[in-house]
């Protein structure tokens, strides 16, 4: 891989170029808001999307809560195991960063000693993002579009070759969905257990939702005798 990386004759090291090309191009601003949004915004984006998800699911509520909140609790889990799958793959590939092995980059980042393939930050959100799909498509989707254009981000600060970023996706997408039916089989009862406990209830179902839901012991057989005496009368 890092052989194939130092001859600038292949199109993972021209399209290097070409997206990494635009941030001279671009204002110094504009360099720095991409800098922020490739190495921490888009990472707060999908958090703070996976609590959106939380949340309105908690709010709508149904039959299906428990499944569809053991797949939003499966979003981060999966995108943790990814990144832990890829610390032996970074170390048998050892393939280095592009700016080791390229002249004329526009490096926006400091600091990337590490190895580049494959990218930690694309195998998140993407993760993150199939995760979420599973749980709500909307929000799925909103995840994966984070996550490529996350992916856009890191080439384009000059910090992995764009087949880097490619690994991450099927790495993460792989994660996220062969590991889905187990992670469901698992996570769906606790969710269930926590849904019925009583210090843990709200945390999938709102308040609201489970009191219009609820029934009242006797309720039913007290209505069907008052129905039955309006009758009789």
């Amino acid at each position: 891989m890092a052989g194939l990386a130092a001859s600038g004759s292949n199109p993972d090291v021209d399209l290097l170029y070409d997206i990494n090309g635009l941030a001279k191009d671009a204002p110094h601003w504009f360099d720095r808001v991409m800098e922020f949004v490739g190495e921490y915004g888009l990472l707060v984006a999908m958090a703070l999307l996976v609590l959106w998800c939380w949340w309105s699911l908690r709010r709508r509520g149904g039959v299906d809560v428990a499944s569809s909140m053991a797949a939003v609790v499966w979003a981060p889990l999966a995108a943790a195991l990814a990144v832990l799958v890829n610390v032996p793959i970074r170390g048998f590939v050892e393939r280095p960063r592009p700016f080791r092995a390229h002249q004329g980059l526009d490096v926006l980042v400091s600091g990337k000693n590490d190895y580049s393939f494959v990218s930690d930050h694309a195998t998140i959100t993407m993760a993150l993002g199939v995760g979420l799909f599973v749980a709500s498509r909307k929000l799925g989707l909103v995840g994966i579009g984070l996550a490529l254009l996350e992916g856009f981000c890191r080439v384009y600060m000059g910090v992995h070759y764009p087949t880097d970023v490619v690994g991450g996706f099927a790495l993460g997408t792989a994660v996220a969905l062969l590991l889905s039916p187990v992670a469901m089989a698992l996570l769906t009862p606790l969710v269930g257990a926590v849904e019925r406990s009583s210090w843990g209830g709200r945390l999938v179902r709102s308040r609201s939702r489970s009191a219009k839901g609820a029934i009242v012991p006797g309720a039913r057989s007290e209505l069907a005798g008052a129905a039955e005496r309006d009758l009789a009368a």
